[in-house]
């Protein structure tokens, strides 16, 4: 089957174009922050360290959202927390837009960092249950696509309200989700794999953490902790930067926003191809493909000196890098059955979420101690390499695994 005649299925398409939007509102979140603290940083007076504070707080919430989503989703279910989430990280967003000192906007950031964080998880693990074994990979990555959409539309909005209205305006529009739940709570039905097991007896916390590291399940949760922790860090470090980056190379606000724009809209072919191969390939030859390529990218990205091989660069991070990131959602859930996935994988997601909190705090210190940006890319060159060897020497393929036992 063809990602169009996924498309084709009515109540499919519902669904995943339901759950994709709001996923889209996720990234365009993220986004509209790596393009604010730009801003931020003048107004405010902002050093490179505090920077880097601001957008790891926003990591941290996400620590703790994706962790106690993921717990939650299995007691109360997929669309129940799917709504909370999108309900808890709009509403601080818009009010992100009234923050009037560093230490109101930090805790602000905190608590939409906890509904981003508990959204994708549990976002990943319903459209996972809810479609067909043969559509499963296909049917993730395209969700994961989405959020190719969110950069854009940050991108977008960063490029032609920012410089006008200023920061508070682009916080006022990460509002808008909020209207969308509505929508969201009379389109989409829970899983059919979560309610055929709602009856079944709830485990404790312990007893999950336990069964997440059983024999049978600890090469796998190992294995997914070091890929979450490696790309997340590498991630967030690097594309919550990038506009601060190539204001950093020389380029205007306005000149580093189009080229983060463009740079952008190289994500959304990454995720297709992605879609397209890894049903063709597998999940683990594919993710491992881009997750290498990603390394490459990146490494080129830090060392490139001039403008057309900066740009090259830059698409090319965010075309592998992307892909990697779909690969991987459809790869995670398949590692555990029903009544632990989204526990499992939401620990995986809150563990590489602590990457998410040192990437953007450890660049930002690196750049007040004047590190080269060609070394800070060489760091995450490194650390992608790893995430790559941790599925090369310790993942399972899993294409075609029946996972709803």
């Amino acid at each position: 089957m063809s990602s169009l005649d996924l498309f084709r299925q009515p109540k499919q398409r519902k669904l995943l174009f339901s759950a994709g939007f709001s996923w889209l509102f996720d990234a365009m979140d993220v986004g509209l922050l790596s393009f604010v603290v730009t801003d931020l940083a003048k107004k405010w007076s902002l050093t490179s360290s505090q920077i880097g504070v601001l957008t790891s707080i926003n990591a941290v919430g996400m620590v703790f959202g994706a962790a106690l989503a993921g717990i939650f989703a299995d007691r109360f279910g997929r669309k129940t927390i799917l709504l909370w989430t999108l309900l808890i990280f709009s509403v601080a967003s818009g009010l992100s837009a009234l923050a009037a000192s560093f230490a109101v906007l930090c805790l602000l950031r905190f608590i939409v960092g906890v509904g981003l964080g508990g959204e994708l998880p549990v976002a990943s693990t319903l459209v996972s249950e809810s479609v067909a074994v043969k559509d499963r990979g296909r049917a993730v990555v395209l969700l994961e696509s989405f959020w190719a959409v969110g950069w854009i539309a940050a991108a977008v909005v960063a490029y032609f309200v920012i410089p006008k209205y200023g920061w508070q305006a682009a916080f006022v529009i990460g509002a808008v989700p909020a209207l969308y739940g509505l929508y969201l709570r009379r389109a989409i039905e829970d899983s059919p794999e979560y309610l055929n097991r709602r009856r079944e007896p709830k485990l404790s916390f312990g007893e999950r953490f336990a069964r997440v590291w059983s024999k049978e399940a600890r090469r796998s949760t190992l294995m997914l902790w070091i890929l979450w922790f490696t790309v997340v860090f590498s991630y967030y470090g690097m594309f919550l930067w990038l506009p601060t980056v190539m204001e950093a190379k020389g380029y205007s606000m306005v000149r580093s926003f189009e080229y983060v724009l463009l740079m952008t809209i190289a994500q959304l072919p990454g995720y297709f191809t992605a879609a397209y191969l890894i049903e063709k390939l597998g999940r683990k030859f594919v993710l491992v493909v881009y997750l290498l390529m990603t390394a490459l990218s990146a490494l080129w990205f830090g060392h490139a000196a001039s403008e057309a091989s900066l740009l090259t660069a830059g698409i090319c991070l965010s075309f592998f890098n992307l892909g990697a990131w779909g690969a991987m959602y459809a790869y995670s859930p398949e590692q555990y059955p029903t009544k632990l996935r989204a526990t499992g994988v939401g620990m995986a997601t809150a563990f590489g979420r602590i990457g998410g909190v040192i990437g953007p705090l450890l660049v930002g210190l690196m750049r007040d101690q004047s590190v080269p940006i060609a070394t800070i890319f060489t760091m995450f060159f490194i650390t992608v390499l790893v995430g790559a060897a941790a599925v090369l020497f310790l993942g399972k393929e899993t294409k075609g695994l029946e996972i709803n036992e």
